[in-house]
Order: structure tokens, then sequence, then C-alpha cells
């Protein structure tokens, strides 16, 4: 039996094995009791595992009893270098005042459709109105001219 380490495999170059460059993810990771979780605030590649090994751990988060711990520093460090952090971890940052708050739009698929069929019910009535104006103002003209007809 032949045993192949990795390097040897057939068609993978053992220079290129570790460089592909990957997003830095900042996001929750989860520790404690079953039905008593508590989360680290933690730097990791975004292809590794939820509970796998961090890059480096920024932070703690207790929802039971919302502390919250933060290093900021390092975390001012790791948005410098082009971090992207979850959803959660945004509102996290956005708390602690790290990161501005951004207004995201909490739309839903019904409240889309719904939105849409107003922005077309404002646009066909704007475009009735126009037509009622200009209809108006041919027949102003239209007795004008018969009255200066009748006169010459």
């Amino acid at each position: 039996m032949v045993v192949l380490w990795r390097a040897e495999w057939p068609g993978l170059n053992p220079t290129t094995l570790h460089t592909k460059a990957t997003m830095i993810k900042l996001r929750l990771k989860r520790f404690g009791k079953k039905r008593e979780a508590s989360f680290r605030l933690v730097a990791c590649n975004s292809t590794s595992r939820r509970d796998g090994r961090p890059l480096q751990e920024l932070g703690f988060y207790n929802p039971r009893t919302k502390e919250t711990r933060l290093d900021t520093e390092a975390i001012r460090e790791r948005l410098g270098q082009g971090a992207q952090p979850t959803d959660i971890v945004r509102t996290l940052l956005e708390r602690g005042g790290l990161i501005e708050k951004t207004v995201r739009p909490s739309v839903t698929v019904g409240q889309a459709k719904q939105t849409a069929k107003r922005e077309a019910a404002a646009k066909q009535a704007a475009k009735d109105a126009a037509e009622a104006k200009a209809a108006a103002a041919a027949e102003a003209e239209a007795p004008a001219a018969d009255a200066e007809a009748s006169e010459g």
C-alpha cells in the first residue's frame, strides 16, 4: 500500500496549498452548556466552521445577560484590514460605537409588491391628471378661437 503525503497528491502543487486568499469574517463562535449558549466574537476565514479555530478572539457576548466585552483596538485593526462582520456582529459593533449605524431596509416580498403597486398607481394618476389638464386647456382654447371667428 502506497501512502501519499499531501504534497505528493497528483495535480497538487505544494507551493500553492495555502496561498489562496480568503475573506476574513467577524462572527460569533458558540460555547457554553446546552440551552445556555454564550458567544465569543472571533476573526476567522469565511470558509472555516462556525466553532473552528479562529485567527483571533476579539470579544465576548452573552445573549441572556446582554453582557458584551469588545477588544476595540483589535476590532478596528481587523476592520481596517477589510474584515466583514456578520449581521449580528454588525449590530453588536453598532451598539458598542465601533461602526456607524447603517439603515438596513427590512422589506419583505409582500411589502415590495405593495410598494411597486402604489408607485404604479401614483404614476398612472399623474398621467391621468396631465391628460385632463391638457384636455381642459384645449377646451379653453377652442371657445376662444370660435369667439374670434364669429367676431371677425
